[in-house]
């Protein structure tokens, strides 16, 4: 656990009362204040206050009398598509909004790092798509050449519920834009922007206010070294920010699509192959095609990003490539379950926009794809230029027959249940072809989450297999 800082004999509401917000809620007790805890679900006050949590009806005229912060959960809106009125009453009251993130950079430091030969540093990665895969990876690669290493945030464990750091240990930190909307503080020491493609629009106001919501990890605190993602123009424009010219190594830009000439460090794959440059000669280079766990160009790009974020923690190429090799992959990304009769099926549950999807379609030849679910704002016209692999597609959801009317020139059966789904590709692939659920779609038609979705294609492929 991290205690906060600062919060000695306060009181301090926390608002939502998942895993992030008891984490936080003991943290702060840990610091020395009193939390006091709400949530809009009556069964999650009630679980809380049998684990102990002090409960308090935040919604009642002043709440906040004598209260200093409100700490909210990343999940509950504050500004779009309206505020949260608990959040809007802490506004009116004078009381400053933050979030776990914002007290875990203003609490991680301690005294004890006066003693070690080795600052622990922090990590933070954000963007639309590949946050995780290259959070994991980070991570992966760390604690396979012998740095210790903890991983949490939008991934693994939340940010206040980690260990104290060790003597040159690196925290690796997933940060969604619910996350980094918000925090107060913002302080990596090395900050990671993979690229960006609509998602959440209706919580940020639109592409601008999604992308201002990422920025605000580079712009806020200043990171030491930033890794930048050059496939778009947001990513090219927040290099330009923080450049102060192309010998500027402080900087470093990473891309799927071209050589980048004029950077002064740059890590770029194409064709399967990583390259990592600085002032214009090639450093290293490792085969990426190999590797099971990164599969395509997008994976590619997550090789790019936590490269290039080890060698700034000075690992060597070789160690990087050897751990590469060994990384498992995480589930529901890309996720290899099973092989059989030449026919291979993959797990890509949490693709849950046209770009993470289109990025899966693109990474495999012969695909059986399983997809459908909620619909995502702006449809999926995106997708259209990227199902020349698709041989078949399998729609599941409840508005299958409206999501396989906007897939023109393949084949789609509707099957509406992961079941059918399921049952008819694995009946109709043939030796070669890929079983892929890259869904397009969120998941809360008919299921909690994408792992719930994912957890679901994993048994149908595994129980039909035995």
């Amino acid at each position: 656990m991290i205690p906060v800082k600062g919060v000695e004999g306060q009181t301090i509401a926390v608002l939502g009362i998942g895993r992030s917000g008891k984490a936080t809620a003991r943290a702060l007790a840990a610091g020395g204040a009193t939390p006091i805890l709400w949530d809009d679900s009556a069964a999650a006050r009630e679980a809380a206050a049998n684990e102990g949590f002090t409960i308090t009806d935040l919604t009642r005229a002043k709440a906040f009398d004598g209260v200093k912060l409100l700490v909210t959960s990343p999940g509950i809106p504050h500004l779009y598509p309206h505020p949260h009125p608990i959040i809007a009453a802490a506004w009116a009251a004078g009381v400053p909004v933050d979030n776990d993130i914002g007290l875990f950079f203003r609490s991680f430091a301690s005294e004890d790092w006066d003693d070690f030969d080795q600052r622990p540093k922090v990590v933070a990665v954000t963007g639309s798509n590949g946050k995780s895969t290259t959070s994991a990876l980070i991570s992966h690669i760390l604690t396979d050449q012998g740095r210790p290493a903890q991983l949490a945030g939008n991934i693994g464990r939340g940010v206040l519920d980690i260990d104290p750091a060790e003597d040159g240990e690196v925290v690796v930190l997933e940060l969604s834009s619910y996350q980094t909307d918000l925090a107060r503080a913002l302080t990596p020491d090395i900050a990671v922007f993979t690229n960006l493609s609509p998602d959440h629009l209706d919580r940020h106001g639109g592409m601008g206010g999604y992308f201002a919501a990422k920025r605000r990890l580079f712009a806020e605190g200043g990171p030491d070294r930033a890794i930048i993602g050059l496939d778009e123009n947001e990513g090219l424009y927040l290099a330009n920010q923080l450049s102060e010219g192309q010998g500027d190594d402080r900087v470093i830009g990473i891309s799927v699509t071209r050589k980048l000439d004029d950077a002064a460090w740059s890590v770029t794959a194409r064709k399967g192959f990583l390259a990592e440059w600085r002032r214009g000669r090639q450093v290293a280079s490792i085969d990426l095609r190999g590797v099971k766990g990164l599969p395509g160009s997008h994976n590619h790009q997550n090789a790019c990003a936590a490269y290039a974020v080890a060698r700034s923690l000075g690992l060597g190429p070789k160690g990087i490539e050897s751990a590469l090799h060994s990384y498992p992959g995480l589930p529901h990304r890309s996720q290899r379950i099973a092989e059989a009769g030449r026919v291979i099926y993959v797990n890509d549950s949490k693709a849950t926009n046209v770009d993470s999807a289109a990025k899966a379609l693109q990474a495999f030849d012969n695909i059986r794809w399983i997809c459908g679910g909620l619909e995502k704002e702006g449809g999926l016209s995106g997708l259209v230029p990227h199902l020349g692999a698709v041989r078949k597609a399998y729609v599941i959801g409840r508005e299958a027959q409206n999501f396989a009317r906007q897939l023109p020139g393949i084949e789609a059966e509707i099957c509406t249940t992961m079941s059918r789904a399921v049952e008819r590709a694995m009946a109709e692939a043939e030796p070669g072809d890929v079983v892929l659920l890259a869904p397009a779609a969120a998941s809360f038609d008919q299921y909690d989450n994408f792992e719930k979705r994912g957890e679901d294609f994993v048994t149908e492929v595994k129980t039909r297999l035995l």
